[in-house]
């Protein structure tokens, strides 16, 4: 640098022009020396250190790592249908994943761009990796898919506890027990559409049931939610729907550096879909915010029970124990999103594998009456659906709506017998997970809810192997209330139809977002 200056001042330069064009060069040097660092000397160094350890996978490649050839995979995968009576998921929604364990075995790595990518399949490191969340945390994410939804599920060390804690209340059991004549006033309406359909058909009918199942639970979402302002709620989950679809375009240019500052129509309808869902919410939060200040009742929604949990943490710790109300927001959000996606998928693949599988839709209708009778569903008596519990369950470990969970490291860390450097993703393949013949036997690829019979730590040598809802301190706060629509869902519908195969039904399971029928699900109803 001392040489520079030299040279600069031999061109006769004034002293104020050599400091600028010295400053300009050093920013110049230190941007290439950063560049030439992130895309090339750390993804090489850490790939030396993971070889080391034993991990195997493709040598890093600049830039891209193994995203063409995982790219190629994924449109193969799609180009055609499955066997419609496979569970085989994986090789579908994690081609890449597939291929990359059976080419290296489940001790390797693969390259997203110039992150690496650990895949985790031993049970004891997923529970230590799940179990350490202030050592493993989750992965940074563009700003334009955190538009989609933030929330807690995002947020990571004492952020993460605090929203936790305090969005906690909304779904304690007793909370639960009020929700009932909600869940079963949505699932009447959505029965009594489908009454019309298969009665203007004048017999069997074929039909998608998909739309129907989304549209209930987002009715349940919104009235769970909102309360009288469910209306409302609706028109949020309208537009987190498209956003989905847009947010599903973006992974093709997620890793080009300054992609979202474009202004692309993506990215220009995202942040305007963003903007009009807080201008929704504000307008609902800023009602019962003031009725709360009034002391009015709070009404038994989850969104006057978050607000209520919020007011009281905030007044506690002399109003910086709180979220904002941008945070409060976001929590809305996120409970929309996951709540909406999550169940309806839980909902719409029990229905297929029930279609499927008769005889246990048999077992399941016969204990809906022998529980319910021709009335509705109530709190003490739901815990009585075994069979439908078993059926649930079996039903998750097929078809997991989220279908691997990733950590990310920001400092060099042990995970049992590895020390993984940082800059480094974790990567556990549930969908691989749940029906890995090690762990579930040799009939792993079956429907056989009788392996639930005893509970979640019978029906597999290593329970920690079963994540529909994710393990640890970050176990999904949504799962009773998911697991509660569906059981009443399901005992609702069978009362009414009997549900058969249809050939006209397109196996395809899609992972957009969550895991989705890609082409519907066509059922054939029969009234009973």
């Amino acid at each position: 640098m001392e040489n520079l200056g030299i040279l600069l001042s031999s061109l006769s330069l004034k002293p104020t022009k050599v400091a600028v064009i010295t400053v300009i060069i050093t920013v110049f040097i230190w941007w290439i020396w950063s560049a030439l660092d992130w895309i090339w000397l750390t993804p090489k160094r850490i790939e030396k250190r993971l070889k080391q350890q034993g991990l195997k996978g493709n040598s890093y490649r600049i830039m891209v790592g193994d995203i063409r050839d995982m790219v190629k995979m994924i449109k193969e995968a799609k180009s055609k249908p499955m066997d419609p009576y496979s569970n085989d998921i994986a090789p579908r929604v994690l081609p890449f994943v597939v291929h990359t364990i059976a080419k290296y075995g489940k001790s390797s790595f693969m390259w997203l761009g110039p992150r690496p990518r650990i895949f985790i399949m031993d049970p004891d490191k997923i529970k230590e990796m799940t179990t350490k969340v202030y050592d493993f945390q989750k992965p940074d994410v563009s700003p334009l898919f955190r538009l989609l939804a933030s929330g807690f599920a995002n947020y990571d060390g004492d952020k993460w506890a605090k929203h936790r804690k305090i969005v906690t209340p909304a779904f304690n059991v007793d909370k639960m027990k009020m929700l009932i004549p909600i869940f079963c006033q949505s699932c009447d309406d959505m029965i009594s559409k489908l009454d019309k359909v298969v009665t203007s058909s004048n017999g069997p009918c074929d039909l998608d049931v998909w739309p129907f199942v989304q549209n209930v639970s987002s009715d349940v979402l919104a009235r769970a939610g909102f309360g009288s302002s469910f209306e409302e709620g609706k028109r949020v989950f309208q537009l987190q729907k498209e956003m989905i679809s847009l947010t599903m375009t973006l992974f093709k240019f997620a890793f080009i550096p300054g992609y979202r500052f474009l202004p692309t129509y993506t990215n220009r309808r995202m942040k305007a879909i963003d903007k009009e869902i807080r201008t929704s919410l504000m307008k609902i939060i800023d009602r019962r915010l003031k009725a709360i200040k009034a002391g009015e009742p709070t009404n038994n929604d989850l969104l006057g029970i978050l607000l209520e949990s919020n007011y009281k943490e905030s007044e506690k710790a002399n109003g910086g124990g709180g979220m904002s109300l941008r945070e409060v927001i976001d929590e809305v959000k996120l409970f929309y999103l996951a709540g909406q996606e999550a169940n309806a998928e839980l909902l719409v693949w029990t229905l297929l594998l029930l279609a499927k599988n008769p005889e246990w839709q048999t077992k399941a209708r016969e204990e809906a009456f022998q529980v319910f009778g021709h009335e509705n569903p109530d709190y003490e008596k739901i815990g009585q659906l075994k069979i439908i519990s078993m059926i649930l369950q079996e039903s998750l470990r097929l078809y997991p709506p989220v279908i691997m969970l990733s950590r990310f490291l920001r400092k060099d860390t042990k995970l049992g017998d590895l020390t993984l450097p940082a800059g480094v993703e974790l990567i556990v393949p549930v969908s691989m997970m749940h029906q890995e013949k090690e762990f579930w036997g040799d009939n792993a690829g079956e429907f056989n809810p009788e392996r639930f019979s005893e509970g979640v730590s019978k029906a597999t040598n290593s329970k920690v192997c079963y994540l529909p809802f994710g393990w640890g301190p970050r176990l999904c706060i949504g799962q009773n209330f998911g697991l509660l629509e569906a059981k009443i869902a399901v005992a609702m519908i069978l009362r009414k139809f009997s549900l058969e195969f249809s050939t006209s039904y397109t196996h395809a399971p899609s992972f957009i977002i969550t895991l989705q029928p890609e082409h519907g699900a066509h059922l054939i109803l029969h009234k009973l």
